[in-house]
């Protein structure tokens, strides 16, 4: 069914760079591949009509260390390929080789398609343990690697190489699903919605740069896998969190192809949003693969040199040591894994012109067999690149491992996903008692956490939701989770939300009920923006989407997780208050604090920077800092910031006084001295004369969970 090459010129070609490479001036392509345990490498060359045989078998005869290496002469983009690696299959010493698994190159630029399930893509026999060895072929079943070119006509000059991004004291986060973003707007043409040309539409650019948001969080993008128990299920890998390479864009989100098609278009979609001034960050997935634990596929890694590339239990190689929840985790002790990883993100910076990237389970990034080191080469080797220190880097600070909490341990430069901050606001809100440096501290930047490991308040990433959860809609909807269409039986996803209902469980046409939602939500949105640190929103928060009370819809490619466009004048008004409360946010730079609050009189100014205040208006003292309250008010004061902008002129702003009360009753409050205008809330009602201009030492009666920012227009 195929001949090996005889009569093609092949050259030795060379070790580096990595991959498969296309030389234009050689007309041809060489390929690299890492492996330090096989014995034998062949690579495989397709035609896109039949990729159940290949069309060549090239013996890669020549090796240089642990890299495997030729050159292939009269190659071009759009060529398929793939390797068969030869080796020893002892699985009970950590060695799987299988030469009759068709292997993707982990380094490939593009992959043309998805897995198709079958039992042939098992190294050993189904139905028997992994100690078996199975002989059939995998080669129909294996999605391709792709030769790309690497050539691109960029014109986001401004944005990019002259090194205009965006500080994080004036970035807005929007995490947000290439797919699920477009999939329903009727107004782009059918064949762009869900992808990566939908997203960098006209339509929905103008909607992101009115909405306010300077950064876009793509959730993973590098080419996934669909597991086969979800495909037996009739459902999909909606999310991504399961990667089978790290340098190929996810060719399902492309309009145009699989075979380099997704690498253009993905491009077109940075340079486009570049244009518009919006950054982009990627969502990574380095701390495991799609090959799951020691039942799983050999699809690629397992394949080349499983020994290498995962982390096996010390005393017994067969098994694998899992820090991350799916089978496995990649093995960043090893040289060549690291440098795979620190490639992949330079790639991705250098070649896709990303912004940054937002690691996924990073503490798994940081284990040395149990323990988990912050100082270990991965952080260490980030910190000195010329490319890498550069650029955002965000921590999701956590794995599923012992000891794998770590919010506030990550090197100074790394932002981090704040859990607590997400937790004790939603906790506030729905009427808990909590301590007030509690809830204080979150609102100043968390510097409990943050400050002593020498960062700033944008070490905190600050949100109420994320993909991972319930939307805002449905936080404020059910007060648990309804999974059912995930086929698990309720049983997956977190089973403690800190959410509140307002009294029903669901939709509701009770108006009460809906007033209490929407008020909810603007409590919600209003804490984020007055909140120091970086906020980030849930794409589609804004639009009051729903999961329909599904806190894990990581398999619902459907309804359930699209954005719905059609908005009903309930919607249209919040959106437009998220709108105008972004842009409030960064119109005033006191809640973009690029250091902490230090509750401190500075500059020979009679007021402090920030004061805490009881509801008969007193600074709070001692007792009540570390007793449990229901209300929390403070002035943040514009005149006196300590810092200075890039002209070297200090930073000054508006003095403001907020009030958040999350008690359900109605509570008399004295307001400082001053004359103060009520500019944010959250009441849905007309607001009364008496509220919107209030003298100071007047008491005023604040509603039950409510939200006020009010600005001081007289000293």
């Amino acid at each position: 069914m195929f001949f090996k090459t005889r009569d093609r010129p092949l050259r030795p070609g060379e070790p580096y760079p990595l991959g498969a490479n296309w030389i234009e001036r050689e007309d041809g392509v060489n390929f690299s591949l890492f492996s330090e345990n096989a014995e034998k490498v062949e690579l495989l060359l397709y035609s896109p009509a039949n990729q159940k045989y290949p069309k060549e078998v090239i013996e890669v005869k020549n090796k240089t260390g642990d890299i495997w290496h030729t050159f292939v002469p009269g190659l071009r983009p759009s060529q398929l390929y793939a390797y068969r690696v030869y080796g020893p299959y002892k699985p009970e010493m950590g060695l799987r080789f299988n030469p009759n698994k068709v292997l993707i190159d982990p380094y490939a630029k593009a992959i043309n398609g998805n897995v198709i399930w079958n039992d042939a893509l098992f190294g050993y026999k189904i139905g028997n343990d992994d100690l078996s060895f199975d002989e059939r072929d995998s080669s129909e079943f294996v999605p391709k690697s792709v030769v790309i070119n690497p050539y691109f006509n960029w014109d986001d000059e401004n944005f990019y190489r002259m090194k205009k991004r965006i500080p994080l004291k004036d970035t807005v986060i929007y995490e947000v699903h290439v797919k699920g973003f477009t999939k329903l707007r009727v107004d782009l043409p059918e064949n762009i919605r869900g992808t990566y040309a939908g997203l960098a539409s006209r339509q929905m650019i103008d909607y992101l740069k009115d909405l306010g948001i300077t950064t876009v969080e793509l959730m993973p993008v590098f080419h996934f896998i669909d597991q086969r128990f979800l495909v037996e299920k009739g459902l999909v890998n909606y999310w991504g969190y399961d990667p089978i390479n790290f340098f190929s864009p996810e060719c399902r989100y492309s309009s145009s192809g699989c075979l380099g098609e997704q690498v253009i278009e993905f491009k077109k979609m940075v340079n486009e949003l570049h244009n518009a001034g919006i950054e982009v960050i990627i969502d990574v997935v380095y701390n495991h693969t799609a090959e799951g634990n020691h039942l799983g596929p050999t699809l690629s890694f397992r394949g080349i040199d499983n020994l290498a590339y995962y982390m096996l239990q010390p005393d017994n190689k067969r098994y694998y040591l899992d820090f991350t929840g799916t089978g496995n985790t990649l093995n960043l002790s090893h040289p060549r894994v690291i440098q795979m990883v620190l490639d992949s993100l330079r790639y991705w910076v250098t070649e896709m012109h990303v912004d940054g990237f937002r690691f996924d389970l990073a503490a798994a990034l940081a284990r040395e067999l149990y323990n988990v080191n912050m100082l270990n080469t991965f952080f260490i080797a980030i910190q000195q690149d010329p490319i890498l220190s550069q650029i955002k880097l965000i921590a999701e600070p956590w794995d599923v491992g012992p000891g794998g909490y770590q919010v506030g341990n990550f090197p100074y430069m790394w932002a981090e996903w704040n859990g607590r901050y997400r937790d004790t606001i939603r906790r506030f809100w729905r009427g808990e008692a909590l301590p007030y440096s509690e809830v204080a501290n979150r609102l100043l930047g968390s510097p409990d956490i943050y400050l002593g490991n020498n960062k700033t308040p944008f070490a905190s990433i600050n949100y109420i939701t994320s993909h991972d959860g319930f939307t805002l809609e449905d936080l404020v909807s059910f007060n648990q989770k309804h999974n059912e269409a995930n086929g698990f039986n309720n049983q997956d996803g977190m089973n403690e939300n800190y959410s509140w209902n307002c009294g029903v469980e669901g939709p509701s046409n009770d108006p009460n009920i809906i007033q209490c939602r929407e008020k909810q939500k603007r409590n919600f949105m209003i804490t984020l923006f007055i909140s120091q640190g970086v906020p980030m929103i849930l794409g589609g928060d804004e639009l009051s989407r729903t999961q329909r009370g599904n806190n894990n819809a990581f398999c619902q490619d459907n309804e359930i997780s699209w954005f719905d466009w059609n908005l009903d004048e309930r919607k249209v008004k919040f959106l437009e208050f998220v709108r105008r409360l972004i842009h409030f946010y960064k119109a005033h730079p006191i809640f973009r604090r690029e250091r902490y609050f230090q509750g401190k009189k500075l500059f020979g100014m009679p007021l402090k920077d920030v004061t805490f205040l009881t509801t008969d208006g007193k600074e709070v003292d001692e007792k009540t800092w570390n007793s449990p309250t229901q209300t929390v008010s403070f002035i943040l004061e514009g005149s006196v910031i300590d810092e200075i902008n890039e002209y070297g002129e200090r930073i000054a702003d508006d003095t403001f006084l907020i009030i958040l009360n999350a008690n359900p009753n109605n509570i008399k409050f004295k307001f400082p001295k001053g004359k103060w205008e009520l500019v944010v809330s959250s009441y849905l009602r007309e607001i009364k004369k008496e509220e919107q201009i209030v003298e100071g030492e007047k008491e005023l009666e604040i509603e039950g969970r409510t939200a006020l920012i009010y600005r001081r227009i007289e000293l």
